[in-house]
C-alpha cells in the first residue's frame, strides 16, 4: 500500500511519529518529504519544495495532508502568515492541481484558527504577549451575545483589525474547503479546533462550518494520524473500557466534549468500530480521571489509579489520560508488573486525551491489520512513547531547568532500565530538543 503523508510541522509527534506507526506494516510504503522541508516554531515550511517532491512519488492509494502546511506554511504559520486570501488560493489551487496526478484518496485536514486564553506569543503572533487574553475575552462575549465594548475598548484598534483579518482570511479558506468537500474533491475533510472554550469566535466558525455539512473535531495535532489510520483499509472492532466508568462524562482540559465522546469520536473517525467486550478484537482501556484531569507541569494534582490493573487474555492498549501531558506513575508501575507480551497493543499518554487516543488507536490498527507485521517497529515504537510520555513527560522534565540533553541523560538512565525490561529489548537512545525548549523531546531508540 502506497501512502503519502504531509505533517503539519517537524515536531517528533508529527513526522517520526506516524513514520514509527507506519513501519509496523513493512506492507506500507510510506512517502514523508524531507524533514527539513517542513516549518517549526519560527519558520514556514517551503511549498515550493514540497510540491517538488509531490512530483517525484507513484500514483497513492490514499494522501494524509495537512493542509495548513501548504496554505499558510505549517500550524504555527497559520496564525502569523502575513499572505493574503488571494495569495494562499493561487498556491492552494496548485496544489489541488499536483493531487489530481495521484490519483488517490486524499484524507485532510484543517485547523480553525485557535484562540489562547493567555498572554504567550511564543505560537502566536508578537502582540499577543500583552493582549492576548484581552482578545480572548472580545472573542467570548461577542460569541455569547454579551456587551463586550469595554473589553474592545482596551484593544489598540490596529492590533484587533489585524486580528481579525488573520481570523477572516483562515475562515474564508475553510469554506473555500468545504466547497471542494462538496465537488467530492476529499474523502475526508477533518475541520480541527484545538484550545476549546464555550464560546468564542472559533466556535462561532466551527458551527458555521458544521451548519454547511463539514465535519469539525476537537483536536490537533493527532488528526493526521486518525486519518491515516482511516487510510488503513480493514474491518477493527474496539471496545472502550474505562477504569472510572462513573466519571467518563467529565471533560479533558483543552477539549469541549466528554472523554466518552472523545474516544468514541476517535474510534469512528479511525475506521473502526466501537463493540462490546465479547465481540471487540482489541480493548481499549482508558485511564480516565476523577473530578478533573491533572497536567502535571502546571502542577495540577488529580488523584491517581489506586486500583488494581491485570492485562486482559484477548488483544488490548491502554490510553493514559489521567493527566494532560505526562502518564500516571501509579498505573505505569501496574502495567509493569506484566512484561509486555503478544496481547499488548499499545500505550500513550502524550498531551491532550484526543493526542493520546488518536495515535494509539492508529498504531494498534496498523498492528492489527499488518499483513507483513514488524514486531521490532512495534517495540520501538513502545520504547519510545514510554520514554517521552511516563520517563520524560511525567518525572524527568519537572526536574530540569532548561533543555540540556547531557542533564536528561543522566536522570532518565533509570526509567529506561525499567521500560527495557517490560518490553524484554534494550535500545541506544539519543536525546534532543528539536524546538529548543521543554515541552516536546526527541528520543531516537536504536
Amino acid at each position: 500500500m502506497n501512502i503519502g503523508f504531509i505533517p503539519i510541522d517537524n515536531r517528533p509527534v508529527c513526522y517520526t511519529l506516524p513514520e514509527m506507526i507506519a513501519a509496523i506494516d513493512d506492507n506500507i510504503n510510506f512517502y514523508l518529504p524531507p524533514r527539513e522541508f517542513l516549518g517549526d516554531l519560527t519558520k514556514q515550511a517551503d511549498t515550493e519544495k514540497i510540491f517538488d517532491w509531490m512530483k517525484t512519488l507513484p500514483e497513492l492509494d490514499a494522501f494524509v495532508i495537512s493542509l495548513d502546511t501548504i496554505a499558510y506554511g505549517g500550524l504555527i504559520p497559520s496564525r502569523r502568515c502575513p499572505d493574503t486570501f488571494d495569495e494562499i488560493k493561487e498556491k492552494i489551487l496548485k496544489f489541488k492541481e499536483l493531487l489530481l496526478e495521484k490519483h488517490s484518496k486524499i484524507y485532510a485536514f484543517s485547523s480553525i484558527m485557535r484562540i489562547s486564553n493567555n498572554n504567550i506569543n511564543e505560537e502566536e503572533k508578537e502582540y499577543w504577549s500583552q493582549w492576548g487574553k484581552k482578545i480572548f475575552e472580545y472573542s467570548y462575549l461577542s460569541h455569547k451575545n454579551e456587551n463586550e465594548s469595554s473589553v474592545k475598548s482596551e484593544i489598540p484598534q490596529e492590533i484587533l483589525d489585524d486580528y481579525l483579518k488573520t481570523r477572516e482570511r483562515n475562515f474564508d479558506i475553510n469554506k473555500l474547503y468545504l466547497k471542494w468537500q462538496k465537488e467530492g474533491f476529499f474523502d475526508t475533510l477533518v475541520f480541527s479546533k484545538d484550545d476549546c472554550a464555550e464560546f468564542g469566535f472559533n466556535v462561532e466558525e466551527a458551527d458555521f462550518l458544521e451548519s454547511q455539512g463539514g465535519f469539525v473535531k476537537t483536536g490537533a495535532d493527532e488528526i493526521p494520524l486518525t486519518l491515516l489510520a482511516r487510510a488503513i483499509q480493514g474491518e477493527i472492532k474496539i471496545s472502550p473500557v474505562f477504569l472510572e466508568p462513573e466519571e467518563k462524562d467529565l471533560i479533558s482540559n483543552y477539549e469541549d466534549i466528554s472523554i466518552e465522546e472523545s474516544v468514541k469520536g476517535q474510534i469512528e473517525l479511525a475506521g473502526c468500530k466501537i463493540s462490546s467486550e465479547e465481540e471487540a478484537d482489541i480493548l481499549l482501556y482508558v485511564n480516565n480521571f476523577k473530578k478533573h484531569q491533572g497536567e502535571i507541569v502546571m502542577k495540577v494534582s488529580t488523584e491517581p489509579f489506586r486500583r488494581v490493573w491485570c492485562p486482559p487474555q484477548k488483544p488490548y492498549m491502554i490510553a493514559d489520560v489521567r493527566f494532560a501531558n505526562g502518564a500516571d506513575n501509579f498505573l505505569v508501575k501496574q502495567i509493569f508488573d506484566h512484561p509486555a507480551d503478544e496481547m499488548f497493543c499499545g500505550f500513550a499518554a502524550w498531551n491532550t486525551s484526543a493526542n493520546t487516543l488518536g495515535s494509539l488507536i492508529c498504531a494498534a490498527k496498523v498492528k492489527f491489520l499488518a499483513k507483513k507485521y514488524n514486531k521490532e517497529s512495534f517495540l520501538k515504537l513502545q520504547m519510545t512513547r514510554f520514554m517521552d510520555d511516563w520517563a520524560y513527560q511525567a518525572n524527568c522534565r519537572q526536574k530540569l531547568e532548561d533543555a540540556d540533553v547531557k542533564v536528561l541523560r543522566k536522570i532518565i538512565e533509570p526509567y529506561k532500565n525499567r521500560i527495557q525490561k517490560f518490553l524484554n529489548r534494550k535500545y541506544n537512545t539519543i536525546y534532543k530538543y528539536p524546538w529548543n525548549r521543554l515541552f516536546e523531546v526527541e528520543i531516537e531508540c536504536d
